[in-house]
């Protein structure tokens, strides 16, 4: 009904109107967020935007219960009729306070390197926290996880209070200017975190889903491209 009464405006107005609701975590929505905005409004003024910023585990149960129509994701969920194009894939940093115990010396680091640095990170049900797991997985020490936190804001206060150390991918070093934090890349060849444009599938997205699909590929390419997606690099397809 409501993809009715929109195709109803777009034809009395003639051109796209209606009305999409994107998902984006806190640290892609940190280089992402404004450019997709500013151009939809550029590309499309009549198509009201919904934006939510969440960790990708509650992106992916929002896109599930059609909350969402399109989200950046982490890691696909095969199980869904969803449509998912990987677009790029972003190194990881390790982020800490200076002279935090245990911190590694060095521009990078490997996982390995970090047995016994304390460490602060999103809870399992997150696709970054996932993919660090498999990181050190094939290595001899497990990650010293002494807090999680499911929230990037708080995550980073408690950064900045010294109380650990972060892996965050290279979106996040967006907000980060200017502060008196250390940066180090993480070198493994699998500590690579994909981003995913997921989608509803052609049939139930809306011509306004199906526009503001493209716009967000569109940006996120010419992001990587602009050399503005620090840690990014696009995907070979």
């Amino acid at each position: 009904l409501r993809h009715a009464d929109d195709a109803v405006r777009a034809a009395q107005l003639a051109r796209l109107s209606g009305h999409v609701s994107v998902g984006l975590a806190p640290s892609t929505s940190a280089v992402l967020g404004l450019p997709f905005m500013a151009a939809m409004r550029e590309r499309y003024p009549d198509v009201r935007l919904h934006l939510v910023e969440s960790l990708s585990g509650n992106l992916a149960a929002m896109l599930r219960a059609r909350q969402l129509d399109l989200a950046v994701l982490f890691q696909a969920d095969r199980g869904q009729r969803w449509s998912i194009i990987t677009v790029l894939e972003e190194r990881l940093f390790l982020i800490a306070r200076p002279g935090l115990p245990g911190l590694p010396s060095g521009e990078q680091v490997e996982v390995c390197d970090l047995a016994g640095l304390p460490l602060i990170l999103p809870s399992n049900q997150h696709g970054l926290r996932a993919l660090l797991n498999a990181a050190s997985s094939r290595g001899p020490f497990a990650l010293n996880v002494v807090a999680e936190i499911d929230g990037l804001a708080m995550l980073m206060d408690a950064v900045r209070a010294g109380y650990g150390a972060t892996i965050q991918p290279g979106a996040a070093l967006a907000r980060l200017a200017g502060e008196r934090l250390t940066t180090q890349e993480i070198t493994d060849s699998g500590a690579r975190r994909p981003n995913l444009l997921a989608s509803l599938s052609d049939e139930e997205l809306s011509p306004a889903g199906l526009a503001a699909r493209v716009v967000l590929q569109s940006v996120m390419q010419d992001l990587v491209k602009a050399g503005r997606w620090p840690g990014a690099t696009l995907h070979e397809s």
